[in-house]
């Protein structure tokens, strides 16, 4: 491929690099940061790109490079969530997080996951299942769900309830999301981003945000690349439209990991 194939290529797939970057950092800055060393690396040697496997499987593989390369931090010098995730991720079995996030967010095959981390297609299964087992038996907490379809909110709460997490409320408005913020401060906030009320989800997790500082996000939308821009902060955990329940299982254990270590108790 010449230069302006190769960005021809990689450009639709860069907001999900992007998106896979930030659910394991748990943080945009740090996300980001390794999003462009991939993209740098590449600039500087067209040929790191598996010229021989899809182009998004290439793209994911020298990334994943240079994640294992730096040690797989969550980014030593991050505040605030990032910061109070370091001691449970320093638990957890190392490459779990990345087969589990590449499989169900990602939704990479197995034999996909397998050419990114360059691991035996045997392993990757085994890899899943451990991260699963790790992170839903490590964290427990109070999730706050915006959604105002009533069968998408049932199915979120029954999702999050069978994980061990007590849910503190469902919203169907901005208004109404407000009102449960303040009777319990929830460790996760799960939200749509269009409302009953034509109100929007991203000003309710704003207003959130703003008067009970840091909690971790998971939007649910129809068009993830929108909110993966790069032009404004951004959301670290994405889940797309139509969900799977893996990918939300998923996501809520990794969102979790990087919630308030003070308000969070370890499950029994």
């Amino acid at each position: 491929m010449t230069s302006p194939d190769i960005s021809t290529v990689i450009a639709p797939e860069l907001p999900y690099l992007r998106r896979y970057a930030r659910a394991l950092t748990g943080s945009q800055s740090s996300g980001d940061t390794y999003a462009i060393a991939t993209l740098e690396a590449i600039v500087e040697d067209r040929d790191i790109l598996d010229r021989g496997i899809e182009p998004r499987v290439a793209l994911f593989q020298v990334f994943h490079g240079i994640w294992q390369s730096s040690g797989s931090p969550t980014g030593g010098d991050e505040t605030g969530l990032a910061a109070a995730a370091q001691a449970h991720l320093s638990r957890l079995t190392p490459n779990t997080r990345e087969a589990l996030l590449l499989g169900t967010i990602e939704e990479f095959t197995p034999q996909d996951v397998a050419t990114i981390m360059r691991v035996e297609t045997g392993e990757v299964d085994h890899l899943m299942s451990v991260a699963r087992q790790e992170m839903e038996d490590s964290i427990a907490g109070r999730i706050l769900i915006i959604e105002d379809e009533a069968i998408i909110a049932m199915d979120l709460q029954s999702i999050v309830a069978d994980m061990g997490h007590a849910i503190t409320g469902v919203a169907r408005t901005r208004d109404g999301a407000n009102k449960l913020v303040a009777t319990e401060r929830p460790d996760l906030v799960l939200a749509d981003i269009q409302l009953a009320d034509n109100s929007s989800g991203i000003d309710a997790v704003n207003d959130i945000l703003a008067t009970h500082g840091d909690i971790p996000v998971i939007f649910i939308t129809a068009f993830p690349e929108r909110l993966l821009t790069g032009d404004r902060p951004e959301p670290a955990f994405l889940i797309s439209k139509p969900y799977a329940e893996e990918q939300v299982r998923s996501a809520v254990s990794q969102a979790m990991f990087f919630s308030s270590t003070e308000t969070l108790h370890e499950a029994s």
